[in-house]
């Protein structure tokens, strides 16, 4: 029998039981790429990272991300919460301020804050944006959600976009409209593929704002069945891509892009606060990054 420790993490908030839950393996030598699959089906968290030795001399370590369904390149509640549990550690020295993760994607730096000797904020910094693909048929897509035509915000496209990881983002006219949508997942399938897009997870957004606190530019919700994750409390990986898709529809003025929150997981009860950062020029986005604290709330080990 062989028995693995890990920490949970809350990630994306500064208090427990909020935010998005992360297992992190710290010492995962010995395990197949199947068994860390299997492993992140049994945590039954949105992800869970395993810590590798470095494969490249431009990272500090390698470090793979499951979600209970398949591997990912890259994601960002899981790079932060690793950031926060190394930090815990001791692999990353107190008072350190730039640590670059191994990611499928290639290498990924995270920038680090303190308060004393405890870390207080991280920044992943991600791919500039790629744009593909919108949704034709509007009517079909606001069905496959379980939504009337008029939640939609009709003045702008629904459309994918990745900073890494490829998302379909789908603007709504208010937090109700968010909280309503459920996904049938035959209908949307069919409607995205009508436009020649695959399945993608959908990450539904509002600018809508009644009682929200004043850095809360965006309410937000990521639903993503074939991922295994039929919703998420947070995603990192998105909120790059939505600061993108803000920026490019200038949906929002560049010295808020500079820095706002997205407040996603609130109808799952677990409310997250994911920091973004967009810079650019006329032309082009810049700098991508995405941002937020962790907490610790337990640790164990996995014996098999």
């Amino acid at each position: 029998m062989r028995t693995y420790r890990y920490l949970h993490l809350d990630v994306f908030t500064d208090r427990p039981f909020e935010g998005n839950q992360l297992a992190v393996f710290l010492e995962p030598t010995g395990l197949t790429v199947a068994e860390m699959q299997r492993i992140a089906k049994e945590m039954a968290f949105s992800e869970s990272t395993f810590i590798l030795p470095r494969e490249s001399p431009a990272t500090d370590i390698r470090m793979r991300i499951f979600t209970p369904g398949e591997e990912l390149p890259m994601a960002g509640h899981p790079t932060i919460g690793s950031t926060f549990a190394l930090a815990a550690e001791g692999v990353i020295a107190a008072g350190r301020e730039q640590f670059v993760f191994g990611l499928g994607v290639g290498p990924t730096p995270v920038s680090l804050s303190w308060k004393g000797d405890a870390l207080d904020f991280v920044w992943m910094t991600q791919k500039p944006p790629v744009v593909s693909g919108r949704i034709r048929d509007v009517g079909a897509f606001a069905t496959a959600l379980d939504l009337a035509p008029d939640d939609l915000r009709r003045d702008l496209p629904i459309e994918a976009v990745s900073c890494g990881v490829p998302f379909l983002f789908a603007p709504l006219t208010t937090r109700s409209a968010v909280d309503r949508a459920s996904i049938n997942r035959g209908a949307y399938r069919d409607a995205l593929r009508q436009s020649g897009i695959d399945e993608l997870p959908l990450f539904v957004f509002t600018l809508d704002r009644p009682g929200a606190a004043q850095d809360e530019a965006v309410y937000s919700r990521m639903l993503a069945p074939g991922l295994g994750v039929s919703e998420d409390p947070a995603t990192g990986s998105a909120s790059g891509p939505l600061g993108c898709y803000l920026w490019i529809h200038q949906l929002l003025p560049s010295t808020t892009l500079e820095h706002f929150v997205s407040l996603q997981g609130v109808q799952m009860g677990r409310p997250s606060r994911l920091h973004v950062s967009i810079d650019g020029t006329e032309r082009d986005v810049s700098r991508v990054r995405v941002g937020g604290r962790s907490v610790i709330v337990g640790e164990g080990t996995l014996s098999f």
